[in-house]
């Protein structure tokens, strides 16, 4: 039997021409196909300006820095996130401000967010996850009345509507990937979505060496930076992708919705939340109270291997890794987060499926933990 991938791209024949044709080109670096995938893009977010980048990571990145994130400042996120998060709000000299998350959405305890704002705090960034989010207008009138910018750590939700507003076309900053795990794929590749032109200006001079050009067409470099562009031939995939993007996440829907209509019942178990209107389903995480099941995550993971079908982890708590724990973090101060990152596990979940491949890894599992 074939192995079952728990995520994997889809790319169709006409993505591949697409790419054939752009190589074809002769220009395959930043140029026509980096602006009309931009453009395509802005479309889905109610034409808010929009800028691709070589990962949602660098997205993160260049978005601290447009806010103003310096040393000394803090940033309040939840631990529950990928580890890029932390990364660079470290990497751009500031402290994270580690808080706790919603067990069963994920979404950042906003009572917490407040609690943890000081004169230092200068954004706070949530992480979206897949299935449900947290209360964006409350998010958006805590950081008002505190005067907090928001970076929107949307790598996981492309397509999720919040009140029928997509992700990206309301609010401050929100960050967008398309590693091939993600909801569609330019192979790597980010994009961030921001409120002006002016910080979409500050974005293009960040994401390429800092280079601003003068009136006479020199160049010039005010602050140092490195190089984030997008390629035409990533940007060429990401056109074909978009297109295909409402067909993804229907398919991805159908795919959650078996899920939850034939996942064994097993006391003590954490699905997802189902049924949250506007919602897109980038993959589809459970907690096992393994202990209590007589085995281990390891040995679950294994035995689900042994019977061709691969898993992932998502996430392990950021204030858990060494690099957390040197800024002063320790066990015990978020449970949930804790808890989701000794108990889930994300099972396959992507456009190659069909419900036949569901009731198999539902199958297994019953047969594993029965």
């Amino acid at each position: 039997m074939a192995l079952l991938n728990f995520s994997q791209p889809a790319l169709d024949d006409a993505t591949l021409a697409a790419v054939t044709d752009t190589m074809k080109s002769g220009w395959i670096a930043s140029g026509p196909r980096v602006l009309a995938f931009e453009r395509a893009l802005s479309g889905t977010f109610d034409g808010r300006p929009t800028r691709t980048l070589t990962s949602a990571t660098g997205a993160m990145e260049l978005a601290l820095l447009a806010c103003g994130v310096k040393p000394g400042d803090e940033v309040i996120t939840s631990t529950q996130s990928f580890f890029s998060t932390m990364n660079m709000i470290v990497k751009v000299g500031a402290r994270p401000v580690f808080v706790d998350c919603d067990l069963v959405t994920r979404a950042i305890d906003l009572d917490r967010v407040a609690a943890a704002i000081t004169p230092r705090t200068k954004a706070i960034v949530p992480t979206h996850f897949p299935g449900a989010l947290g209360d964006m207008d409350a998010l958006y009138a805590l950081a008002r009345r505190h005067g907090l910018r928001v970076i929107e750590d949307a790598a996981l939700v492309q397509g999720s509507t919040w009140k029928g507003q997509p992700i990206g076309s309301f609010g401050d900053i929100a960050t967008f990937s398309f590693h091939p795990n993600k909801n569609m794929t330019t192979i790597e590749g980010g994009a961030i979505v921001v409120p002006d032109d002016a910080t979409a200006k500050r974005i293009e001079v960040l994401r390429f060496h800092g280079i601003e050009r003068l009136a006479d067409d020199t160049r010039d470099v005010a602050v140092a930076s490195g190089k984030y562009n997008m390629s035409d031939v990533s940007a060429a995939i990401g056109l074909a992708q978009l297109a295909q993007l409402p067909a993804f996440l229907a398919q991805r829907q159908r795919l959650a919705e078996r899920y939850f209509d034939v996942f064994p019942a097993i006391d003590g178990a954490v699905l997802p939340p189902r049924g949250v209107p506007g919602q897109s389903w980038n993959m589809f995480c459970v907690l096992l109270p393994y202990e209590a099941l007589g085995t281990t995550r390891q040995r679950f993971r294994a035995a689900l291997r042994e019977r061709e079908i691969a898993t992932g982890l998502s996430y392990e708590p950021s204030h858990l890794t060494t690099l957390g724990r040197s800024l002063g973090w320790r066990e015990g101060q978020f449970p949930n987060a804790e808890r989701i990152g000794r108990e889930t596990v994300t099972i396959p979940l992507h456009c190659g499926m069909n419900e036949a491949d569901v009731d198999r890894v539902c199958a297994a599992i019953a047969d594993i933990l029965g």
